[in-house]
């Protein structure tokens, strides 16, 4: 039998998704067409019901958020488990003693990366930790297929989602990033989306590969310089 162990704990997180879905979508982070978000609180998950998006336009109220146990099993809340659940209970069994915050997301920018099968490289200092965000392998949104092809992808990226966050882009589809905590991870999403746009500017206001390999040789250089002091 699932029981919750913390109530006070769960209630302020089921309040916190309800308040990131709604900003995920405000900041064109995420459309009405998808996106879920799922924060593990001990050994219960706070997941955003199906049609978030689509029904609900994200106006969650807490008591909308659903409280899962990480076997599927839904012990409060009145919506669906959605239909990527595959990816989120993969990403809290493989990667939970590292971070206990995922979001799937649609952001308007980094949909073109998606939409051409392309990975990202970081341009940015504030996107450097993450490294290059990997473009996986298509499998439809809703097979165990996808999850493992993430799981993958993610294996070797533990220390950035103890750190922050790591994530990968699935192809014609969106962005999946686990962080250490919810926050994080709804940090690294905008951060990665702000890293797409500038990318496609740079693309348009001076040409595409000899930019980005000249700004990343001379990123690389500044980097060696201040080795000493580099924290991050």
């Amino acid at each position: 039998m699932h029981t919750i162990t913390d109530r006070t704990a769960v209630e302020k997180m089921r309040a916190k998704v309800a308040t990131l879905g709604g900003m995920l979508f405000d900041r064109h982070l995420t459309d009405a067409a998808g996106g879920n978000i799922s924060a593990r609180v001990g050994d219960v998950v706070c997941m955003s019901p199906s049609y978030s998006g689509s029904k609900r336009q994200w106006q969650l109220q807490p008591e909308d958020v659903l409280v899962v146990s990480l076997d599927g099993t839904i012990l409060e809340g009145d919506g669906k488990i959605t239909r990527e659940a595959h990816v989120h209970f993969m990403m809290h069994r493989e990667f939970g003693q590292h971070g206990t915050g995922v979001i799937h997301a649609h952001p308007r920018n980094l949909l073109v990366f998606a939409a051409m099968g392309k990975s990202m490289p970081p341009v940015l200092e504030a996107t450097l930790k993450f490294g290059v965000v990997k473009c996986i392998e298509y499998a439809p949104a809703h097979s165990p297929i996808l999850a493992e092809n993430i799981r993958q992808a993610l294996t070797g990226q533990e220390d950035r989602i103890r750190k922050q966050a790591a994530g990968i882009i699935a192809p014609w589809h969106g962005v999946f990033l686990i962080g250490k905590d919810i926050d994080a991870a709804f940090d690294a999403v905008e951060r990665f989306d702000t890293n797409a746009y500038i990318l496609m500017m740079a693309a348009q206001s001076f040409g595409t590969a000899d930019l980005m390999a000249q700004q990343r040789a001379d990123l690389d250089a500044a980097i060696d310089r201040w080795a000493d002091e580099w924290h991050e």
